[in-house]
């Protein structure tokens, strides 16, 4: 039997990725006409169908599946040879490919680049941002090499890094209709009901303020969720709710002229800011060098936990 090539291997993984023909041949940047004859060719080599397809919907079959589910393993183990051998040249040099997500990159990232740049001229950095969950499975996909996260967050297959903690600040609306205590006196069990904003579920944000503020009264919590830092931002600018914002964001240009202040909280509250990378990988070493870079500077130059 005539071997599949790596290229139609990853091909089979975008199309279970999107189920789309059209994107996932986008995503791979090739045409829609090419990407479908590199599934046919890879059919024809395995001698088994691996989709059912329609003029509206495309299907894995039974088998399908289960090749897919293993080239992502043989991607994956593809990858982790190539990790050794990267491990084995100059350290934090060549491609490196940086997931993180959204609550960390605008506030962290512009800050420490340039000095991991200036410190490492020949490392390329290639970054996407995203969801906790949608980074750590590009991650297992070979897609990521690295991922900047906040923690805890349960993941399978990766070792982390924790590298500082980023405390929670109280943030609202000057003179805001939602506080009923003096400036500096914030109390949020005496928050009134439907009075704290917060991200969509699947924004790990959420649930870290959730935990770290203690928020234990439901009611006080709005329905309305915003779907970004940016726009919960612009809510509690329009005194809509008030809200928990990570420390690392409070310099941030989103918050200049806004008319919001921030609060230290009553209790300590914070999250964790770590690295995690796949388990077995060979560029271990450097990326813990990647790490202690990252909480150098920040222990440098981070925010304190006050406003």
């Amino acid at each position: 039997m005539v071997q599949p090539t790596l290229k139609q291997l990853r091909f089979l993984i975008a199309l279970d990725d999107h189920r789309n023909f059209g994107r996932a041949a986008a995503a791979c940047h090739i045409s829609q006409s090419a990407f479908s004859l590199a599934i046919k060719e890879l059919e024809t080599k395995l001698n088994v169908r691996l989709v059912d397809r329609t003029n509206r919907s495309l299907t894995f079959t039974e088998i399908g599946r289960a090749i897919a589910d293993q080239a992502r393993l043989c991607i994956g183990d593809i990858e982790a040879l190539m990790d050794i051998a990267a491990g084995s040249k100059e350290p934090l040099s060549g491609r490196l490919a940086l997931g993180v997500i959204p609550t960390i990159a605008p506030f962290l990232l512009p800050a420490v680049l340039p000095e991991i740049r200036k410190r490492h001229p020949r490392l390329q950095l290639y970054l996407r941002e995203d969801k906790t969950g949608v980074i750590h499975e590009q991650l297992l996909d070979g897609r990521l090499d690295l991922i900047l996260i906040a923690l805890p967050f349960e993941m399978r297959g990766v070792v982390e890094m924790p590298l500082f903690s980023d405390p929670f600040l109280f943030a609202c609306r000057e003179g805001s209709k939602w506080l009923n205590t003096g400036k500096g006196d914030i109390d949020i069990d005496a928050l009134p009901e439907e009075s704290i904003l917060l991200l969509d579920d699947g924004h790990c944000l959420r649930d870290h303020a959730l935990h770290a503020c203690d928020l234990r009264n439901s009611d006080q919590i709005s329905r309305f969720a915003a779907t970004s830092l940016q726009t919960l931002l612009q809510m509690v600018a329009n005194d809509l709710g008030v809200t928990f914002i990570p420390a690392m964001a409070k310099n941030s240009i989103m918050l200049q002229g806004s008319g919001i202040e921030m609060h230290a909280m009553p209790t300590h509250s914070s999250r964790r800011i770590g690295l995690a990378w796949r388990k077995g990988s060979g560029r271990e070493q450097e990326f813990q060098a990647f790490g202690s870079l990252i909480r150098e500077f920040y222990a440098g130059s981070g925010p304190s936990a006050g406003p």
